[in-house]
């Protein structure tokens, strides 16, 4: 028997509505997704640097590249590890290519306002526009690159 006031209680405990759509797998997803981005952030940051700071190659062509860099290293990390139970398809890099292209093209988007039009230093423009397109492509890549498939044959030996 529970009272009013645990029920009150258990109540006030809850997340916000769209956190609660969060389950644990997902979670975990997003935070290898994550360790992965780290390590593609680092290389795409690195190569953008070099290329900005020692090269003086233009800003938004050193991103650019950096992007691409990050990208592979991403899919074939991503691919391994993070999205392991994929079943993949001779679509999914194409898929991933997409994703990654309308991603490059946020990227310099974003870079491109916070540089010329809102005066923000290059290398802190590009860490900003870095955390924002890293949580969209997260969620497309989750919900169309490597959705789950699941294999006829799996299926139908589940139900023996």
């Amino acid at each position: 028997m529970s009272s009013d006031g645990d029920q009150t209680e258990r109540a006030s405990l809850r997340l916000p509505a769209p956190l609660e759509r969060i389950n644990a797998p997902m979670l975990v997803q997003f935070v290898k997704f994550g360790v992965v981005g780290v390590s593609n952030t680092l290389l795409a940051f690195t190569i953008y640097t070099v290329l900005l700071k020692v090269f003086g190659v233009w800003y938004l062509a050193a991103s650019a590249i950096g992007f691409v860099l990050g990208a592979v290293n991403g899919f074939l990390l991503n691919r391994r590890w993070t999205f392991a139970g994929h079943v993949g398809d001779a679509l999914t890099p194409v898929r991933w290519g997409i994703v990654q292209g309308c991603g490059l093209g946020l990227n310099l988007g974003l870079l491109y306002l916070f540089v010329d039009d809102a005066g923000i230093e290059k290398l802190l423009s590009q860490a900003l526009a870095t955390v924002i397109v890293t949580v969209v492509t997260f969620l497309v890549n989750r919900a169309w690159t490597f959705r789950m498939h699941h294999h006829p044959v799996a299926a139908a030996d589940a139900d023996l």
